[in-house]
């Protein structure tokens, strides 16, 4: 299914960063909970046909979540995300790393730095998304393994959630 809700995704090589700006046909508390809950986040944030699988979060300053990628083979690939700031309903920022099962960080893979800002206007929320890395090369590494159509496939899945949410 084709959202027709708003998806801008840029890449700016100057500042080593993606830009990502998405409308959600929810409210801002909804949308809140889908990006902070292990429970809802699992359902959204791999790209079908993988699943997320949430091994442990703590949603705090200084917390971690270290999920797994599963593919359809069963195959894992496991990431954490070390939770920066959060300001609730507004802002999360995050740094994101490729790790083993224990959250040991994978250190042939560049970390990225993400800063998410939540917002509502007219009955949908938006959310803008910035990604950075350190190197140009780690930017580019990241969109040559599909991180722009696999995270558009997720944000799909999220809409599918909501759809759920408003019937």
């Amino acid at each position: 299914m084709k959202s027709n809700l708003l998806m801008n995704f840029t890449v700016d090589k100057e500042n080593k960063a993606v830009n990502v700006k998405r409308e959600f046909n929810a409210s801002l508390s909804n949308v809140w909970s889908a990006w902070t809950e292990a429970e809802i986040l699992d359902q959204w944030w791999a790209p079908a046909p993988w699943k997320s699988k949430t091994k442990s979060i703590e949603f705090k300053e200084g917390g971690r979540r270290l999920y797994a990628m599963v593919g359809p083979e069963g195959e894992e690939h496991w990431a954490i995300a070390d939770y920066t700031s959060i300001n609730p309903k507004t802002n999360i920022k995050w740094l994101d790393a490729f790790s083993d099962s224990n959250g040991n960080l994978n250190k042939e893979f560049p970390r990225s730095d993400w800063d998410i800002t939540f917002s509502e206007k007219d009955n949908s929320t938006f959310v803008d998304i910035v990604i950075k890395h350190e190197k140009l090369s780690d930017l580019e590494m990241i969109i040559q393994m599909g991180f722009k159509e696999g995270f558009t496939i997720a944000m799909e899945g999220l809409d599918a959630i909501f759809a759920k949410q408003t019937k």
